[in-house]
């Protein structure tokens, strides 16, 4: 029997949460998740373009302006908690303090390369991309920069990459998930950023009622202990 599809657009920090989940949802509801994942810019001009989707997961401003637009259910959005933006360490490597500006300047210029999501669509690439503006650092780091379509592919890339003296930035949560990197710690206080991701069933959903499940599933304190273990915070 072909299971049912429920089509999702979420951003990349959610991918993990999902992937999680999945299998489990499928065997309760006979529904198979169909997800992409990427930038969230990236995923909200999909379902504006058209797209057919039953519930997006992108940061909660860009939730609201959906709902706002008709686009996806008002009284569906839920919050799934807040993502730091961190920095990552080929696994095995030494790990740098990246707790002060200083240190992160330094580990930073230290690095042979460095591998970050889309500085003009991601959310954590736009913003490492100022924070590099910020340490005075960009244009001496420019041919050591490793931009990637998105943080998944960022941090899939560095753990590919050969050698040490790599480091990496996205969202916390898509550095836990990567096997072969491992989590130096978030981006400096003065730096921080901290996005929440909400999820939402859309207006023109064609399997609304496993969209509502799956969103009621996602905030609930039985995935409470999953979310925080891949680095939601509440």
């Amino acid at each position: 029997m072909v299971a049912a599809k429920l089509r999702l657009l979420s951003g990349g920090a959610a991918h993990g949460l999902i992937e999680a989940l999945a299998a489990q949802f499928r065997a309760d509801t006979g529904t198979e998740i169909v997800g992409s994942f990427g930038p969230v810019g990236a995923m909200k001009e999909r379902l504006l373009a058209g797209e057919p989707t039953d519930l997006v997961i992108l940061t909660r401003a860009l939730v609201d302006e959906l709902a706002a637009a008709g686009r996806v259910l008002p009284d569906t959005r839920t919050d799934l908690g807040r993502v730091r933006t961190g920095v990552a360490v080929k696994a095995g490597d030494p790990v740098p303090d990246v707790s002060s500006a200083q240190g992160l300047r330094a580990a930073l210029t230290a690095a042979r390369e460095i591998y970050f999501p889309d500085p003009l669509r991601a959310t954590a690439g736009i913003h490492f991309a100022k924070v590099l503006d910020s340490l005075g650092v960009r244009e001496t780091l420019a041919d050591r920069l490793r931009p990637h379509a998105s943080g998944a592919a960022a941090m899939g890339a560095m753990s590919r990459a050969a050698g040490r003296g790599l480091l990496g930035c996205t969202q916390i949560t898509e550095i836990v998930i990567t096997p072969g990197v491992a989590l130096a710690g978030a981006l400096p206080a003065e730096f921080e950023l901290a996005t929440t991701y909400t999820a939402a069933v859309c207006a023109r959903a064609e399997s609304a009622e496993f969209a509502r499940r799956l969103v009621a599933l996602l905030g609930s304190e039985l995935t409470r202990a999953l979310r925080a273990r891949l680095g939601f915070e509440f």
